[in-house]
């Protein structure tokens, strides 16, 4: 069978990671075999910066594995924002746009994260519509249910 690879739902433990993520939940096996090909996988030491508050914003990053911290600039230094571990992602807005990242990102332990390119996402929106769709729908759900938690006042770990 010439096409059999796309036949096989078995997931690898790294798109297993990927569709236990809320972001990639509500995708098929195939789908996710698909998005996890275009991902690149970044690794980082701890201490080591993933990105720096005022760079432009280019992908999301998925902890596949450690923890990252967030922290922002504050008259008194670094304010820290949150702490992530595996299975969390951030960087979601650069999806959408190129804005400055509000915060800096930084290595507690030794890291793997996916990174998804916002060049990439946008491909798949033009030659994967229902794909494309699917991701679009649970990043907005996700940026609407921070949103909600701001305006309630719950701290919330910023979009970068």
């Amino acid at each position: 069978m010439i096409f059999g690879f796309l036949k096989s739902h078995t997931l690898s433990p790294r798109q297993l990671r990927l569709q236990n993520t809320p972001l990639f939940r509500s995708l098929k096996p195939l789908e996710i075999k698909f998005v996890d090909g275009l991902m690149h996988e970044r690794r980082y030491l701890p201490d080591e910066i993933v990105f720096d508050e005022g760079e432009e914003g280019q992908a999301l990053y998925l902890v596949m594995s450690g923890r990252v911290q967030i922290s922002r600039s504050h008259s008194r230094g670094r304010q820290i924002v949150g702490d992530l571990g595996a299975g969390s992602f951030f960087g979601d807005l650069a999806l959408l746009d190129n804005s400055p990242r509000s915060a800096q990102v930084r290595a507690l332990d030794a890291c793997e994260l996916a990174v998804f390119f916002r060049d990439d996402f946008l491909a798949l929106m033009e030659t994967d519509a229902v794909i494309g769709y699917k991701i679009s729908l649970a990043l907005a759900r996700h940026i609407g249910q921070r949103l909600r938690g701001w305006l309630d006042g719950h701290a919330q770990v910023e979009a970068l």
